[in-house]
């Protein structure tokens, strides 16, 4: 089993590395009788929560066209699933980044190794060139675009005219974090298909297959309990004290407007110092806490304090963002969002 000492992450293998899923066999139904019908959309949204299986779904439906090139094949006719052996030649190549009908578009790293805020236009564009160019191997071309939210407005303009006029035996699978804020003109040309969070029971099968967790293990059931169906958080929770951090976070924010100090202090002292793991268990209990009120609010009845909570959720997001990126002082964070958290509840 992985270590957890200190506030280290749990280091999880990337989708394109992850064969199994769970969770969400409608959805993976959904793809599958599209293939085999022969008439599939060309472009298909794939959106929900952060951290629920939606690129792995993506990178397993892109495995199995490009494996199974027609959809009339008894192979496909007669699948179960979009499983492949994991032994198969195109889940090796996709695996190691080498599959030439396959091309995935994600936030990159600069020329100083740090990773761009954004899928760039130049980076966008190589699509064009993928479905434009003599194919590099017959059969089906995928492209998985891992995050659109990543795009910019150059970036999504230039993948619309690919999608737009698409070649024949082309697939884009697009994956949102938020399918609410995608470019309009993109989602009027995909088919969306939206997950749900995954069951408690779910997050711990997803987790120990995409780690060397064990499935017994009773941090990993706190955590998953505590994930809201997302792999990712519970395996941020497991880092360090990060559990214990979003426990204490919560007990707090559940208070509100009301703050005992002595434990606000405590809180500013736990997330204080360098390591990320800490001080985004911090954001990510604000973030749910607050899109919780927001969802359950009655919209009619308290729209100026729902309207107030959410302009205090857009100013606390860039504070995080600031003190994480000009690595300032975490206490001070604490107070700031507390306050101005109970502010607008009262």
């Amino acid at each position: 089993m992985s270590s957890r000492k200190g506030t280290a992450e749990i280091a999880a293998r990337p989708p394109r590395e992850t064969t199994a899923l769970f969770g969400h066999a409608a959805a993976e139904q959904a793809l599958l009788d599209a293939y085999r019908s022969g008439r599939i959309a060309h472009a298909w949204l794939i959106g929900g929560a952060q951290g629920i299986g939606k690129a792995t779904l993506a990178y397993r439906m892109a495995r199995f066209v490009l494996a199974h090139r027609d959809p009339q094949a008894d192979a496909v006719q007669g699948a179960a699933t979009l499983a492949l052996d994991p032994e198969h030649p195109v889940v090796r190549h996709v695996a190691a980044e080498a599959h030439g009908g396959l091309l995935t578009l994600e936030r990159s790293v600069n020329d100083k190794g740090v990773l761009r805020n954004v899928i760039t236009v130049d980076e966008s564009r190589e699509t064009i060139g993928f479905f434009g160019s003599t194919a590099a191997v017959e059969g089906w071309r995928v492209c998985i675009v891992d995050t659109v939210d990543d795009l910019n407005a150059s970036s999504a303009n230039a993948l619309l005219k690919v999608i737009e006029e698409p070649p024949q035996r082309s697939l884009f699978l697009l994956i949102s974090n938020s399918p609410a804020r995608v470019l309009p003109t993109i989602l009027s040309r995909c088919r969306k298909l939206m997950l749900r969070p995954l069951a408690t029971d779910d997050v711990i099968r997803a987790a120990v297959a995409a780690t060397d967790l064990e499935a017994g293990d009773p941090k990993l059931a706190d955590a998953a309990a505590a994930s809201e169906g997302s792999v990712s958080r519970a395996l941020t929770l497991l880092g360090g004290d990060a559990l214990t951090l979003h426990q204490k976070t919560t007990a707090l924010l559940d208070s509100l407007p009301n703050v005992d100090p002595r434990a606000l202090h405590a809180l500013g002292e736990a997330i204080g110092g360098t390591d990320r793991v800490s001080l985004q268990a911090f954001v990510d209990s604000i973030d749910r806490w607050v899109a919780g009120r927001l969802r359950t609010g009655d919209a009619n009845a308290e729209l100026p304090r729902l309207a107030r909570l959410a302009e205090v959720w857009e100013k606390i997001g860039r504070a995080a963002r600031d003190t994480e990126a000009y690595n300032l002082e975490r206490k001070p964070l604490v107070f700031s969002v507390f306050g101005q958290l109970a502010e607008a509840v009262r």
